[in-house]
Formats: structure tokens, C-alpha cells, sequence
């Protein structure tokens, strides 16, 4: 630069927030003076000292980098703007302008993290990025080599995988060419999970789970110390039904934003099962953080939150979840800003029926009175027990059926119809909807479960006996429809409905 020339590129990413992307251009601005470098346009700590890294991976990669007056935008300007991988597009704007490499093309993307001595690196929440460059008209993405199968799952732009600046220079300014990333396709099976025939005996609790995982419904199992509770449940996912691409994209976009993707897989096959402590924070379960990343609910997506040991929860920390199950979704508020996270999860609970855990055995083994099993059972507010959908009992296993040893009907039998009744689900509510019957609202229970003159006044009778809720009502409703679609009935019968009903008898 002569006199008062001045430069200004701009060079195309995206920013990301929850799991949603938006357009970013970062625009540079050199002009002559003394050197000074500044980053504008709400950057968060780790976009401010982007400014060190990008110097000297320039220099280190031996391109030239300006000593004037740098300044560079990243617009739109009132958006906050966090994360690492603004690097990238950053250095190649200042690159541009002072004309080491030639202007990218306006319908070119870049992202990455990059290194001091000009590495690219892996940045989390590559696919929602990709997806978002896909909706705003990219035709290429230029992105860090490890992040490239997960970007294909966009099924759009061409992507095109970095290793290092060196060889992005080289290929920007026409001297080499970089190949495009395949598709990326699963190569190794789905490891097995545990199975349910290592249970032995408890055949009403593997129905009333089998019943639950047709439908998503919230299940709650109460029984004492070694009846099976927490062996049940860490076998559930073995007989969830098969995602479908669109649920599979939006799980994985979620574990993109927290970075647990890997090269290797890339994508989440396999409906999530997480488990978190009783000890669990209130951002650790909903999610938070300066930057707002997501919380356990949110990483259960479509799939299972269990917990066990429930009373031992906080309290507040388990009414914190009342919102998120109904609307499926949890909203992070800060002073930066608001992020949603999608948080449709089956929540499976287990615990004892006491502090000692032995209340109402067989064995008179328990030593609390009615009041300490009350305030034990308190822990758990009504509200929350309301959400849940089948209450069921787990009883201690008796002598014959550890003797027999005879091996349960396996996972895969119990799956397959689990998976008829999801398809059949599928067919109603359509398959792109991602709607299962635990998730019907108002109208669909009113078109899809009609009772006749039967089932309804066992329901009557059922809800003035037990003193039932709207809710209540509803979760029945729901339970039975499940029922049906398992038995491959297109009508709720009185035994769909009395069925439903016995999992809301138990106490708590």
C-alpha cells in the first residue's frame, strides 16, 4: 500500500447460537499508520484473542502479514459472536486485503480454529453451521479436515476439508487444488447393547417399559434394593425403535455444539441414554454457562434421561424440568442474550419405596415409620409426579426364577414390536413430524383417541376413584393409544384403558 490506500475484503462463516446458525461476513479494513490490530462486532474473549493466533500462524506458514492499521468487522454487528472458529475467516480477510492470497469466492464459507504454527483446527458445532450455510445459498465450505464428514451431513455444499493455511493459500490462489470430502457413510455396525434376557423374571415391568419406549412415555419404577430397577433401565435402550434421519440430525447437532463428535462417527445412530449424578446442578441438567451450552435434558434428545435414586435430587433441580417436559424444549436466559435448546427426552426414574428401601416387602425388613416414608416420598412434588406417565412396582425376584435361570425373550424380539408400533405412529402423525403419542397435544387426542361407551365410563370411574387430573387423564389417554398400536388396534378397547389405568394406581 502507497500513500492512503486502503483495502477492504470480506471473507463469509457463520455464527452459531443454541443450535441454530446465521450469516456472518467478516470484513477487513487496512489502511496505513501506526500497527494496531482490532476486532469489532460484539466478539467474545476468544474472538478478541484471535488477534494472536492468526499473526503468527501467518508468519509461521510464511505468507505476509500487514504492520498497518488492521480492522476487522464481523458483521451483522449486534449479534454476539463467541467461539474459535472465526480464526479462519478472519485471517484470510486480512490475507485479502493486503493481497498475500486472492479474494475468495462470495459463495465460498470458512471456518476452523487456527493453530500458531497454521494448523486448522476442529471447532464444535460444525453441522448446524453446515446447515445453515446450506439455507443461506453456500455452494462450498471450506473446514477443518477432522470437521469434514460431520459437515456432509448438511447434504449440500461442497466441503472441503483443511489441513493447514499453507495448502488453503496455495489452493485459494490457483496453485493447488483440494479434493472434497465423500458423503460420509457408517462403516461399522452399532455395537450391541445390554440385552433384556439377563433379567430374570419381572415380566409386568419389561411390558409396562416395552409399553413406554413404543410411546416415549415418562416411567417411573419403584421398588427395594436389588429388585432390578437400575438393571432394567440401563437395558432399555436396547429396545427403543430405530431413529430416523431427521431425529438422528438433530441429536447430533446437539453433541456437535458440545464437541463430542468424533471423525470416526460422526454422526449419533443410536438414541442417547444419559445418566446424570443425583448431584447434578441446576446448569449441569438444563443447561447454561456464560455462552449457554446445552444441559443433560438437551443431550437426551429423543432419547432416555434416567435417574436414579429420584428422591435423592434437589428438589428445585427436579421441578426445573416440569417445563421442559411439556413444551419439549428449554430456554436459557442471559444478559447476553437467550439460546434454545430442543429437549424432547422419555425421563425414566428409579428409586426405592423408602430410606431403608424395603417399605411394603414381604420380608418386613423396613424400619421407617409412615412418616419417614412419607417425607421420603415428598421429595418428589405432586406436579412432577403428574408428568409422569406409568408408575410401576418392582418386587423383589423370587427364589424359582434365579433357580431356573431360564433366558428371557431377548431385546430384539421386544424391539421389533416396538418399532411396528412407532411406524404405526409414524403413519399418523407423519414421519417427518418426529411426533410419538407421548407427545400429542389437544387435538390429536381428540381425533385419535375416541373412546366408546366402554372404555368410557371405566375412565369415569377410574378418574373419580382416584381423584385423577386433566393430566392425568390425558397421560392415560396416551398410555392406552400405545397399548392399541402395540396390539395393532386402530381403536382404544376397555382393556387398552384398564391397562393404561393400572399404571397411575400406585401411590406415592
Amino acid at each position: 500500500m502507497q500513500g492512503d490506500e486502503t483495502v477492504i475484503c470480506s471473507v463469509h462463516t457463520m455464527g452459531i447460537q443454541g443450535i441454530k446458525g446465521s450469516h456472518v461476513v467478516v470484513e477487513c479494513y487496512i489502511t496505513n499508520g501506526l500497527p494496531n490490530f482490532d476486532i469489532v462486532g460484539l466478539p467474545d474473549a476468544a474472538v478478541k484473542e484471535a488477534r494472536e493466533r492468526v499473526r503468527a500462524a501467518a508468519k509461521t506458514s510464511g505468507l505476509r502479514f500487514p504492520t498497518g492499521r488492521i480492522t476487522v468487522n464481523l458483521a451483522p454487528a449486534n449479534l454476539k459472536k463467541a467461539g474459535t472458529h472465526y480464526d479462519l475467516p478472519i485471517l484470510l480477510s486480512i490475507l485479502c486485503a493486503c493481497g498475500a492470497i486472492r479474494r475468495p469466492s462470495s459463495t465460498s464459507a470458512f471456518f476452523g480454529e487456527v493453530s500458531l504454527d497454521g494448523q486448522i483446527r476442529a471447532v464444535p458445532g460444525m453441522l448446524p453451521m453446515a446447515i445453515a450455510a446450506r439455507r443461506s445459498g453456500f455452494e462450498t465450505l471450506y473446514v477443518p479436515a477432522e470437521n469434514a464428514p460431520e459437515a456432509t451431513l448438511a447434504r449440500g455444499p461442497a466441503i472441503i476439508p483443511v489441513h493447514n493455511l499453507k495448502e488453503l493459500a496455495q489452493a485459494l490462489n490457483g496453485e493447488t487444488e483440494l479434493e472434497e470430502e465423500p458423503i460420509w457413510v457408517p462403516e461399522e455396525p452399532l455395537q450391541e447393547l445390554p440385552d433384556f434376557k439377563d433379567v430374570l423374571g419381572q415380566e409386568s415391568v419389561k411390558r409396562a417399559m416395552e409399553i413406554a419406549a413404543a410411546g416415549s412415555h415418562n416411567i417411573l419404577l419403584i421398588g427395594p434394593p436389588g429388585s432390578g430397577k437400575s438393571m432394567l433401565s440401563k437395558r432399555l435402550p436396547s429396545i427403543l425403535p430405530d431413529m430416523t434421519w431427521e431425529e438422528s440430525l438433530e441429536v447430533t447437532q446437539i453433541y456437535s455444539v458440545m464437541g463430542m463428535l468424533t471423525a470416526k462417527e460422526p454422526m449419533i445412530r443410536r438414541r442417547p441414554f444419559r445418566s446424570p449424578h443425583h448431584t447434578v446442578s441446576n446448569a449441569g441438567l438444563a443447561g447454561g454457562g456464560t455462552n449457554p451450552k446445552p444441559g443433560e435434558i438437551s443431550m437426551a434428545h429423543k432419547g432416555v434421561l434416567f435417574l436414579d435414586e429420584l428422591p435423592e435430587f434437589r428438589k428445585d433441580t427436579l421441578d426445573l424440568m416440569r417445563q421442559p417436559l411439556e413444551d419439549g424444549q428449554v430456554t436459557i436466559s442471559r444478559v447476553s442474550g437467550s439460546v434454545t435448546y430442543p429437549s424432547e427426552f422419555m425421563m425414566v426414574c428409579a428409586m426405592n419405596p423408602c430410606k431403608c428401601g424395603w417399605y411394603g416387602d414381604p420380608s418386613g425388613k423396613c424400619t421407617c415409620s409412615e412418616t419417614a416414608v412419607q417425607n421420603y416420598r415428598s421429595r418428589i412434588s405432586g406436579p412432577m409426579v403428574d408428568r409422569i406417565d406409568i408408575i410401576v412396582e418392582v418386587p423383589s425376584v423370587n427364589f424359582e426364577d434365579l433357580r431356573r435361570r431360564k433366558e428371557a425373550e431377548p431385546s430384539e424380539e421386544v424391539k421389533k414390536r416396538v418399532n411396528l408400533a412407532r411406524k404405526r405412529q409414524h403413519r399418523r402423525f407423519g414421519i417427518t413430524s418426529g411426533m410419538c403419542n407421548a407427545r400429542m397435544g389437544p387435538n390429536e387426542l381428540r381425533y385419535h383417541c375416541k373412546l366408546d361407551a366402554e372404555s368410557a365410563q371405566l375412565m369415569k370411574d377410574a378418574f373419580e376413584t382416584f381423584g385423577l387430573t386433566a393430566r392425568s387423564y390425558d397421560r392415560i389417554l396416551k398410555v392406552a393409544r400405545t397399548i392399541a398400536d402395540l396390539d395393532e388396534s386402530d381403536q382404544i378397547t376397555a382393556d387398552h384403558i384398564a391397562e393404561a389405568i393400572q399404571y397411575r394406581t400406585v401411590e406415592l
